[in-house]
């Protein structure tokens, strides 16, 4: 009886550990989907490696992931600088569930859309370490500029809401404010295919 007992307690636990091993296997596959559940190092490398880029852009590669001081100013500066190519500007901070949820969806418009669209981060109301570990979670071919007192928020007319996220036209105008989360993917691409022009 005990040998009998034995047999089934252990291949329960077999059972088991392929059930786990199905699921991370799963869950890693999803990892790159369309869906933007989230994009590996390498896709972020690859797309800043993308021929073709314009200078402009490939320079936004080239700090994916930093989080860049300088205030209002430099952003602004950045923004004078990128004229001539449509940005989306997605403000976030990693206390905000909504802004963790939605991340996914701006790392993998970003990874498709890099080479003909500027993406930037703001991150808003955070504290840096904070901010730069949440970037090792969910990292973004792009570099977000560091908004403590909301006052690059402000300027692109989203200080209340968490996320916010702008879209300026190629001539640098700001055409668009969502204030709210994208609920999918879908959403955000659309937005940049109206908006990001």
């Amino acid at each position: 009886m005990t040998v009998r007992l034995n047999e089934v307690v252990s291949r329960r636990k077999h059972l088991l550990l392929a059930v786990v091993a199905v699921t991370a296997a799963v869950a890693l596959a999803a990892c790159g989907d369309d869906e933007g559940s989230g994009t590996s190092g390498t896709a972020l490398q690859s797309a800043a490696a993308s021929k073709g880029t314009p200078p402009k852009l490939a320079a936004l590669q080239e700090e994916q992931n930093e989080l860049l001081p300088g205030g209002t100013e430099a952003f602004d500066a950045r923004l004078r600088e990128l004229e001539g190519h449509p940005v989306v500007v997605n403000k976030w901070a990693s206390w905000c569930g909504p802004c963790r949820a939605e991340f996914p969806y701006f790392q993998s418009q970003a990874a498709k859309r890099g080479d003909e669209v500027a993406f930037l981060g703001v991150n808003s109301n955070d504290g840096e370490d904070s901010a730069a570990e949440f970037l090792t979670e969910f990292p973004v071919p792009y570099p977000s500029y560091l908004d403590p007192d909301l006052k690059i928020a402000d300027g692109i007319e989203g200080a209340l809401a968490f996320p916010a996220t702008a879209f300026y036209d190629r001539r640098g105008e700001l055409v668009y404010v969502r204030n709210g989360p994208y609920e999918n993917a879908d959403e955000l691409a659309a937005d940049i295919e109206r908006y990001a022009r």
